[in-house]
């Protein structure tokens, strides 16, 4: 098979898996699995460059932290939380679902954005069929908040893990760079939620007092377990903090974590197992595969290098192209396969701007700074223009779909794509001001 056709059938693959999941024809992961079995029956890419194309960390990651919170489910524990934060909230949807969006987007910054929902999701369901009302405007705008938050740090986002390595960016450098901007983002996009939401989750006063009547000291149901819940949890959540430290990935910190849960719980493996998420770890294997073929086709190599050319002409230019590009095909093709593919191409225009320095010295020069910053937040921003854009958007759509409120295609779009536009225009200023101006 020529070159050319594997490039025309990557990505008719991939654009017609992407059709299917937008108007939502068949269960989207139907379809990536379905669209990743065509690109290996085709041979579009070799087999082994399928699977390599794979992103285990963060499967295994999902894996590993579903099996801890399915386990500390069965305390009673997120009930507790359900009911004490309703009453801290004074039964007010709005004021709940603002609340939320802040401890999510904390959380998000110092934890990482889809450990953050895996917690906070199941909590929502719960708050959400508390007050009679649906929980979809919940968790979509914890999605929002979630890749808000995660664009702060280091250890926020996958992909400002992968620029912190490759650049040698360390974690106040993205708190000195990035904290700011995701700051102002966030304060603009609790008003923006405020205009989304405020006129469809309003609740009666008899719901309100029923509320009140919940005694949350009943929520738990099995202290013994409780305790060890909390304690792996509070073990696996200082190993994330410790990752690089210890110089293991999150995915290892996650996996053991959860070995170590079924361990200590005596939990029945086959039932937690049953209710881990598989429709979406299974759905990221198949968007892997189809991310995959276009980046072994080149097709990606392509677009970005088209991008970075202008790198060598106008710095100014291509830092706000960068940013804007980064955050469109974020939103379409996951944010973590981009920012794997363009990683090495801006280190080739590092080199090619200081000829003779080494490899970080040249990642490191002025001249570099506004394009690793505007890839970090054109990445992380773009991913709430769609609900495949990011791993926090695909892990909440999971849940909520589990428990019977699908969130749909089309519905996060009409509130996602208004929230990237205006992060990307505070982006654009503050990039230009800061680092160009």
């Amino acid at each position: 098979m020529s070159g050319d056709t594997q490039v025309v059938l990557a990505v008719a693959i991939f654009l017609g898996a992407y059709a299917l999941i937008a108007t939502e024809r068949l269960h989207r992961t139907v379809v990536a699995l379905a669209g990743a079995g065509l690109v290996l029956v085709l041979r579009v890419v070799p087999q082994d460059a399928a699977f390599a194309a794979v992103d285990w960390n963060t499967v295994f990651l999902l894996f590993g932290m579903m099996v801890i919170v399915n386990i500390t489910r069965r305390t009673g524990l997120f009930q507790w939380l359900a009911i004490k934060s309703a009453k801290l909230a004074r039964a007010e949807p709005m004021r709940m679902i603002i609340m939320f969006s802040v401890v999510t987007a904390v959380g998000s910054a110092f934890l990482d954005n889809v450990t953050t929902v895996l917690l906070i999701a199941p909590v929502t369901i719960l708050i959400a069929e508390s007050l009679s009302v649906s929980p979809v405007p919940f968790l979509i705008s914890e999605i929002l908040a979630s890749n808000i938050g995660g664009t702060a740090t280091l250890i926020g986002d996958p992909p400002n893990i992968m620029i912190g390595s490759a650049a040698g960016l360390g974690f106040m450098s993205f708190i000195t760079n990035l904290a700011p901007v995701a700051i102002i983002i966030f304060l603009v996009y609790l008003a923006t939620v405020r205009a989304f939401f405020r006129r469809s989750v309003v609740i009666s006063e008899e719901v309100r007092a029923r509320i009140y009547e919940f005694d949350e000291t009943k929520a738990i149901t099995d202290w013994p377990l409780l305790r060890r819940c909390l304690a792996v949890l509070g073990l696996t959540l200082v190993g994330f903090f410790l990752h690089e430290s210890l110089h293991l990935l999150p995915a290892t910190i996650a996996i053991a974590g959860a070995a170590l849960l079924l361990v200590v719980s005596r939990a029945e493996l086959e039932q937690v197992l049953h209710e881990v998420e598989w429709p979406t770890l299974l759905f990221f294997v198949g968007l892997f595969i189809l991310v995959g073929a276009l980046i072994e086709t080149g097709v990606i190599a392509a677009i970005a290098g088209r991008l970075l050319a202008l790198a060598q002409h106008s710095i100014p230019l291509s830092a706000i192209v960068l940013l804007w590009v980064s955050a469109v095909l974020s939103a379409v093709v996951d944010n973590i396969p981009f920012v794997a593919t363009v990683n090495p191409m801006l280190l080739e225009v590092a080199r090619a701007l200081s000829p003779g320095a080494d490899v970080h010295a040249a990642a490191h020069s002025p001249a570099m700074m506004p394009l690793w910053w505007s890839l970090a937040l054109g990445a992380c921003l773009g991913g709430n223009g769609t609900l495949v854009g990011a791993s926090a958007n695909v892990v909440v759509a999971g849940i909520a779909e589990r428990n019977g409120y699908p969130i749909k295609f089309m519905e996060f779009v009409k509130y996602g794509v208004p929230v990237v536009i205006e992060s990307l225009l505070i982006s654009s200023a503050y990039v230009y001001l800061r680092y160009l101006l």
